[in-house]
């Protein structure tokens, strides 16, 4: 079942496109890999899909799907790494997008939030301060807080970037478990083997474009360098 449509869409920025022609469907399930070089225009997709930015031509429509149903995982700045608050109060902050003016969490909030935490292997660390994390526990969090916000669909923009190869190992297994559970996954990623293991499909944007299965992007020559074998 389609979540999301996009038709002919053109993207950018002040009526200047970045990329144009984009036709693509993502079915719930789905776990689409994001392909391209840097400045063709892979966030601006990503914004465009969360409804932060209006397409300059054509539509990305839901089906199904709201934008405050899409998790979304950010590349971290300096500045949210370096957060003072708990792991707890990080992942329970998931749940602002629903609740309104409501001042406080649910039972069943709190509760979910502590399961998304046992789901990602953090459930001991629910009273550390994020800032004293690493790298990869502070995205395992994100992933966390990601998951309280949906159980559709969740959008991750290079979610390895700058972890060690420990670290990275266990944020795909994670997302691909999640994808198996039955989540819809989105990622933007430079890490082309390595995202190409678990993805149904890709989507690669630049001079050319294309959108298919994994099996046809790998026969397509668009971009696809393989993996060496040791």
């Amino acid at each position: 079942m389609p979540q999301i449509i996009c038709e002919n869409a053109s993207l950018g920025y002040e009526g200047r496109p970045i990329v144009k022609d984009l036709n693509f469907t993502v079915n719930a399930g789905d776990y689409l890999c994001i392909l391209g070089e840097n400045g063709s225009g892979k966030s601006t997709l990503m914004k465009t899909i969360l409804n932060l930015t209006p397409p300059l031509a054509g539509s990305i429509r839901m089906e199904g799907l709201k934008p405050t149903e899409i998790g979304y995982l950010p590349q971290q700045t300096q500045v949210q790494r370096d957060f003072p608050a708990s792991v707890q109060e990080i992942v329970r902050s998931g749940f602002q997008g629903r609740c309104g003016l409501r001042p406080f969490y649910t039972r069943e909030e709190k509760a979910l939030a502590d399961r998304n935490l046992e789901r990602i292997g953090m459930e001991g660390f629910a009273k550390r301060s994020y800032r004293e994390l690493s790298g990869g526990q502070q995205q395992r969090v994100l992933l966390a807080r990601a998951l309280c916000a949906t159980q559709k669909c969740l959008l991750l923009d290079e979610p390895v970037s700058g972890l060690d190869p420990k670290a990275t190992a266990q944020m795909y297994e994670i997302i691909s478990g999640l994808h198996r559970e039955g989540i819809t996954v989105i990622m933007i990623s430079h890490d082309l083997s390595a995202a190409l293991d678990d993805a149904t499909h890709v989507l690669h944007i630049g001079e050319r474009i294309f959108f298919g299965t994994r099996e046809e992007y790998l026969h397509s020559g668009v971009g696809f360098q393989p993996r060496k074998e040791d």
